[in-house]
């Protein structure tokens, strides 16, 4: 009988990054995954003959530690170079947003637009360092939380009075008030929004996380702008998995785990491995989880092994997902107006009040009646994304509810797809003639696929009281769980979600450290 050092459930960008850095260190390490590919919601599959594509479409924040830890570009990731962000205009006057300025505003605007980016960028700075850090236990004195807290109040103090000040009064602004405070221009200020708000359920207007959301992506290399790297992010994915492999560790597909088994008397329990669906039992001192927290600790742990207050915090997590996938196969590129070739990030969203707007509609269980999206056409960057000469369009949608009032059926998806299609339409008036195939996901339809719970992205809503030392929760919020031998690595961990690999790269230090192998 096999018996590993770590099992990890799910073979997302996480469970991998985890993997291969506990791997590197020489410990043996099984992955399993329930699907027949890698990479979770990063994962890249052919939808219609010839066309791939994935419900990530582009990177904006994968830690640049990791690929030089991992060595991934040896192994065959190169990172790609940063997207202009692109705000649609009916009338063709877009705005445009790069790593060097602005385009399409006044000039009061592109001068407001210096110091906000510069104010950000420093905020965003100060925090980087934490994201690939364990947060630590409110009132814990060990030495090493102690320090950590002492290292965050340095870098505050080092902003200096003035902004620290503002730091903290900007940290917890509804975004709208942060671009009504610097902006006139309703196109640029739902395009500058739209960074703190997309996976999440929120608009502008909540009094929550979507500044501290918008710093969380500007940790990237790019500083949040988006990228497809060289061959797409399948091979991100191949890159980890090569690392991993070549490292001694293992994957197997169509695995899907149903139970995580468990030991132990009145003294105590202890994770001892899992259960395959097949019946298949595997022995492992860890058992390191990167499915969503829901997922862990009631379906496949079960709530008879843990207390009744940490269930119904586990409970009351927020992970309905809000955001939609339209992918179309298209036998030629769709033109824009206004934009000579389509190969940035694009927005729908001509004002703040379009963004709330639809996230009322999702709030009472519509479905949006202007929908609101980000499109990407990755075939342009990566052309194994297409057949010659054809593309791919990937568009995510906001405030499309899990639940529907009257369910998701047949008719109801179908409706807000052509909506979508009419809506990108009249930005690309050849679209129509251009799609050969359209697939539409709801969050319900990535929950199926993916097995993430609610299909949100984070797993769990990144907001401030699901956030940093309380990501998932309390007893949960530091990789390891109330029982022993039982870690988290996935989104719903700290620092969050998309595709930054901070909650691997920190869980794995974790188990590590607490095994004296760091």
């Amino acid at each position: 009988m096999q018996h590993y050092d770590n099992i990890i459930i799910g073979a997302g960008h996480n469970g991998l990054v985890c993997a291969a850095y506990l791997a590197k260190k020489g410990q043996s390490v099984l992955v399993l995954e329930a699907s027949d590919t890698l990479g979770g919601l990063a994962a890249t599959r052919e939808f219609y003959p010839g066309y791939k594509v994935g419900v990530a479409h582009s990177l904006s924040h994968f830690s640049a530690q990791i690929v030089s830890d991992l060595n991934l570009t040896a192994h065959g990731y190169i990172p790609g170079a940063p997207m202009p962000t692109i705000g649609l205009d009916l009338e063709g006057k877009h705005v445009v947003v790069t790593r060097d300025g602005l385009r399409g505003v006044s000039k009061k605007d592109l001068d407001s637009y210096i110091d906000y980016r510069q104010l950000l960028e420093r905020f965003a700075g100060m925090l980087s360092p934490f994201w690939l850090k364990t947060m630590p236990r409110i009132g814990s004195k060990k030495f090493a939380d102690l320090t950590t807290f002492a290292q965050l109040g340095l870098k505050l103090r080092l902003l200096g009075k003035r902004d620290m000040g503002e730091f903290m009064r900007v940290a917890t602004l509804p975004a709208r008030d942060l671009m009504d405070e610097n902006f006139d221009s309703d196109l640029l200020k739902a395009v500058l929004s739209w960074d703190g708000l997309i996976g999440s359920k929120m608009a502008p207007r909540s009094p929550n996380a979507t500044v501290l959301a918008m710093l969380y992506r500007m940790s990237g290399e790019h500083h949040g702008a988006s990228s497809i790297p060289k061959d797409g992010i399948e091979s991100l994915i191949n890159a980890l998995h090569l690392v991993l492999v070549n490292a001694g560790g293992q994957v197997r597909c169509n695995a899907p785990v149903t139970k995580i088994n468990v030991k132990g008397d009145s003294t105590g329990l202890r994770a001892t491995g899992v259960e395959l669906a097949d019946g298949e039992i595997l022995h492992a001192r860890r058992v390191i989880s990167s499915a969503d927290p829901k997922r862990t600790f009631l379906q496949l742990l079960g709530a008879e092994h843990l207390e009744i207050e940490f269930t119904n915090r586990i409970n009351r997590l927020r992970c309905d997902g809000y955001v939609a996938k339209l992918h179309l196969a298209l036998d030629g590129l769709a033109h824009f107006s206004g934009i000579d070739i389509p190969d940035g990030r694009m927005i729908v969203a001509p004002h703040m009040d379009s963004i709330e707007f639809a996230f009322d509609d999702a709030k009472y269980g519509g479905s949006p009646a202007q929908p609101v999206m980000e499109i990407v056409l990755p075939s342009i960057n990566d052309s194994s994304m297409a057949p010659d000469g054809k593309h791919v369009l990937s568009a995510h949608v906001m405030y499309v509810p899990y639940s529907l009032k009257g369910g998701w059926t047949a008719e109801a998806k179908a409706n807000l797809q052509d909506l979508t299609i009419d809506t990108i339409a009249q930005y690309s008036p050849n679209l129509r003639d251009r799609i050969v195939h359209a697939e539409f996901l709801t969050p319900e339809d990535i929950e199926s696929s993916h097995h993430v719970t609610g299909g949100h992205w984070h797993h769990t809503e990144l907001s401030m009281d699901q956030m940093l030392m309380m990501r998932p929760t309390y007893q949960a919020a530091q990789y390891a769980t109330p029982i022993p031998g039982l870690f988290l690595c996935g989104a719903g961990s700290h620092p969050g979600g998309g595709l930054m690999g901070g909650p691997g790269h920190n869980a794995a230090r974790h188990v590590l450290a607490a095994g004296k192998g760091l």
